[in-house]
């Protein structure tokens, strides 16, 4: 939806029209595997996401390099995931569950909507973290994951806050801390990962890229209209009900922090050798 709004922004901005193409497949590498082959002239952008930069580090073939074969255009937006239990698990509170999950490891089940996803890499981090051993389980995707959390079959999942919080509200599942370094604004009472153990950071994130060796004058209007569209009420109000934070910044900026991401990533899943079979 991101990539839409963006799309009808541009389109009346630039006057030209913008088209979407969704490209699904292999967590995001399919459509972006399609935009690093495209002519460098800046008509070809892809919104970029977490998972498409993490899919490249499990592959073992690599079709392109986010840093190399790509014009870092501008971050966008960051999305927390919300860390969720089941209302049976007796615990509360992050440290009420690190306690259970240390007094019985590796007996509470922790879904996923598969290896290598954001939300198992989510799960990873904490286990890290906290020093916690906990059974992943994997499904072929996010809906099915949280219908397991719902259900019971599973104790514990990480999810975004559009899919999190209804079921939050409804009670079905109870919300124990988010995974950005901020508070959400949609669920200002639900505390970080990070109070508990500082640094701890596993948002989404969405991101414009072109072809490398698209002209710096492109990327630099490219950004700029960015930065515009993010200025505007609608925009930031879709942002606050998704439960992401509008972002923004330069090209160099985007680049860096793609570089920080792919090298925090990297140690997390050399870390829990995570292999995708």
């Amino acid at each position: 939806m991101q990539a839409r709004l963006l799309a009808k922004r541009f389109t009346e901005t630039m006057g030209q029209p913008f088209v979407v193409d969704n490209r699904p497949g292999a967590s995001g590498v399919i459509g972006a595997d399609v935009v690093a082959r495209a002519p460098a002239d800046g008509y070809t952008l892809m919104i970029g996401t977490a998972q498409i930069a993490v899919s490249t580090l499990l592959l073992k073939k690599k079709p392109f390099d986010m840093l190399k074969d790509f014009a870092h255009v501008s971050l966008v937006s960051t999305a927390a995931q919300f860390m969720m239990l089941h209302p049976s698990v007796p615990a509360r509170t992050v440290p009420q569950f690190v306690a259970l999950a240390q007094k019985h490891p590796g007996q509470l089940n922790a879904g996923s909507s598969g290896t290598g996803s954001a939300n198992h890499l989510a799960l990873e981090m904490l286990k890290q973290a906290a020093a916690i051993d906990v059974a992943h389980v994997p499904y072929r995707s996010g809906a099915p994951s949280i219908a397991a959390l719902i259900a019971g079959e599973t104790a514990l999942t990480f999810s975004g806050a559009v899919t999190a919080l209804p079921h939050v509200r409804s009670g079905k599942v109870r919300a124990l801390a988010v995974t950005s370094l901020k508070p959400v604004a949609a669920a200002p009472d639900t505390p970080t990962l990070a109070s508990f153990y500082p640094g701890f950071e596993s948002a989404n994130w969405y991101a414009v890229f072109a072809l490398g060796g698209t002209p710096t004058a492109i990327v630099n209007r490219l950004n700029g209209e960015i930065i515009t569209a993010l200025k505007a009420q609608d925009m930031r109000d879709f942002m606050r009900n998704e439960g992401a934070e509008a972002v923004g910044g330069s090209p160099a900026e985007l680049e860096a922090y793609v570089r920080r991401e792919l090298d925090r990533y990297a140690k997390v899943i050399a870390r829990a050798n995570i292999r995708i079979e």
